[in-house]
């Protein structure tokens, strides 16, 4: 997820148990592009133990083979192509999800990166730019680039992160490619994740904004799998979460108010899976100081009551424009 996953944040995930994979944010890709210091210290500074992916974006086919090439100098498991990215400040630059509009193009890309790359090479993707018809047509061209990996998040570019997931499509990907595919959208709890994995067949899941809310999340998914009782957060565990989520995201000499504003992001997911009534969500909003930020956290999560296993759904008078404008892999 862009400007949520780097180093500080992986560090955090990982003392909750974190994933079996990371990724990064994505390096962005064009002709004069070098690679960003801040996302390649999570490669070369990686605190977590596990493998990491390198994720591009772009459609400037020289300089992603160029960066590509770069990456391998690194110690990354694997280079991932995003084609999932919704964002409108990257799709109208016919990059991310915006490449889905171009099916040829997408052929000519992945050719000459499989070329490029002696290390596993993955993509990330979506169903379709507006219309999932075309799904059938960029399947054959994935397995065409022998992939190693493909992630499928099943929503259009256009749907965002609204509506239902088509896990049916994700299906599709999982009988039609001869690599694994992971499933993607959606993924928010551990019950979920199982009904996910058997809905599609899919190998694994990519969780993205799932867990900023819950990062237990992937520990419970673990638990769940083997049999074993599955720790249930409250409202005190979350607090204690966002204390040493602050903590770990400041930069060092930041001022107050942009570090507060900094941290409404994360609590955009927080907020909404904790508080029904929306009134958390809604205040924390408005805070401008430190201060106000932990009181109104205090307020709403300063107990010892069981936290929703799913986000809550948010009124509708208390929805305010850019609630979802963080761009996810998940």
């Amino acid at each position: 997820m862009q400007d949520v996953t780097d180093l500080p944040f992986w560090r955090l995930m990982a003392n909750y148990g974190g994933p079996d994979v990371y990724y990064t944010e994505y390096f962005r890709v064009h002709a004069d592009s070098r690679l960003e210091k801040w996302i390649l210290e999570s490669i070369v500074k990686n605190p977590t133990g596990r493998p990491v992916i390198a994720q591009m974006i772009g459609n400037d086919i020289p300089a992603l083979v160029r960066t590509a090439r770069e990456l391998q100098q690194h110690p990354v498991a694997a280079i991932d192509l995003n084609l999932g990215c919704p964002a409108p400040v990257v799709y109208r630059k016919c990059a991310g999800g915006g490449l889905l509009r171009e099916p040829g193009r997408i052929d000519a890309i992945l050719g000459a990166l499989r070329d490029a790359i002696s290390i596993r090479f993955t993509v990330k993707t979506r169903i379709g730019f507006d219309d999932p018809s075309v799904f059938e047509e960029l399947l054959a061209i994935f397995a065409k680039h022998s992939l190693d990996l493909l992630t499928v998040h099943g929503r259009t570019v256009t749907e965002m992160y609204r509506p239902v997931v088509h896990y049916d499509f994700i299906a599709r990907a999982v009988a039609a490619m001869p690599c694994p595919v992971l499933a993607n959208g959606n993924v928010n709890s551990a019950r979920g994740a199982e009904e996910i994995l058997r809905l599609t067949g899919a190998r694994g899941l990519m969780i993205g904004r799932g867990a900023i809310r819950h990062p237990w999340l992937f520990s419970q998914i673990r638990q769940r799998r083997r049999g074993e009782p599955i720790f249930e957060p409250r409202g005190r565990d979350v607090l204690k979460y966002v204390h040493a989520l602050y903590e770990a995201v400041r930069v060092p000499g930041s001022a107050e108010l942009p570090h507060v504003q900094k941290m409404k992001k994360y609590l955009n997911f927080i907020a909404l899976g904790a508080d029904a009534s929306g009134q958390f969500v809604h205040d924390i909003r408005r805070v401008t100081t430190e201060a106000n930020f932990f009181r109104v956290c205090r307020e709403a999560l300063d107990h010892d009551d069981p936290m929703p296993e799913e986000p809550l759904p948010p009124p509708a008078v208390r929805l305010e424009k850019g609630q979802c404008s963080l761009n996810a892999t998940g």
